[in-house]
């Protein structure tokens, strides 16, 4: 199974039935694609989604992705601060620590991780995970 980490700024984008990457979404709820999570990305989620769409959804929406089978919450044991923002160093963190294969995210923040050996992140935007995953085989 894939295993991703999800920026906030592509949850966001895709959590509207009305937006053309809500697929993203539905595959999470079909159990197509694992995601791995931590305590302080589910608070950044909670947080912005309140300010984008509302209270209701956003605690409608994390209370349905704790109860599914293929969500994992994620300890972090080490802090690898590659990102010049310290706030988005939480998605790298995770995935270090997940084993994950995609950090999907429209920050260019994120884009010093290409020129980094190690940990190698594969740092994709969502229609490149989309054609990678979906599209695949």
């Amino acid at each position: 199974m894939i295993k991703a980490v999800i920026d906030t700024n592509v949850l966001v984008s895709a959590l509207s039935s009305k937006s053309v990457y809500h697929w993203l979404i539905k595959s999470l709820l079909n159990e197509q694609f694992e995601l791995y999570i931590t305590d302080e990305i589910l608070f950044e989620y909670e947080e912005i989604l309140k300010s984008k769409y509302s209270e209701t959804v956003a605690s409608t929406f994390l209370a349905a992705i704790k109860e599914l089978p293929n969500v994992h919450f994620t300890h972090i044991y080490f802090h690898w601060s590659l990102i010049s923002d310290p706030d988005d160093n939480k998605f790298v963190d995770c995935y270090v620590a997940a084993g994950a294969q995609y950090l999907i995210s429209y920050d260019s923040d994120f884009s010093v991780l290409k020129t980094i050996s190690f940990p190698k992140v594969n740092i994709v935007k969502l229609d490149d995970f989309k054609f990678s995953v979906f599209n695949a085989g």
